[in-house]
């Protein structure tokens, strides 16, 4: 004779946090996938609430400029995909990029020579903040 419990079929399935509902605990891990940052300047977003669109810019300023941005590539025929940068942002990312590369080159220097712990430490905390402040294109 097989028998089979039909309370134990009919149980709800049960959370993993009992002090919060589903919802709850489905609502935390919906927006904590990454960190957003604005589509123009690359500054952290906050994302003040879980209704609604998520941002997409830090302020009205940054979109102004994303705004005007798209609307001169499409005059311009440009695909949608297109960067355009002035000579003079050029010139300014070349400059972070040669001091990110200064940044490697003095921590490969340091390593080769057997600095201490502390040194290193310093010096990739620099390569770290340079790294960092290359993130934001313009």
């Amino acid at each position: 004779m097989i028998s089979t419990s039909l309370e134990s079929q009919q149980q709800p399935p049960e959370h993993t946090d009992h002090k919060t509902s589903r919802d709850e605990n489905a609502e935390r891990g919906r927006r904590a996938t990454k960190p957003e940052h604005c589509g123009w300047c690359g500054r952290p977003v906050d994302q003040p609430s879980t209704v609604g669109r998520r941002r997409r810019y830090c302020g009205q300023a940054c979109r102004q400029r994303a705004y005007e941005r798209r609307t001169a590539v499409e005059r311009g025929g440009l695909p949608t995909d297109a960067v355009v940068l002035s000579m003079s942002e050029i010139a300014a990312l070349q400059d972070r990029l040669f001091q990110l590369r200064c940044a490697a080159e003095d921590v490969a220097t340091a390593v080769r020579e057997g600095a201490d712990a502390q040194e290193l430490r310093t010096l990739a905390d620099e390569l770290a903040r340079t790294a960092q402040e290359l993130e934001r294109l313009r």
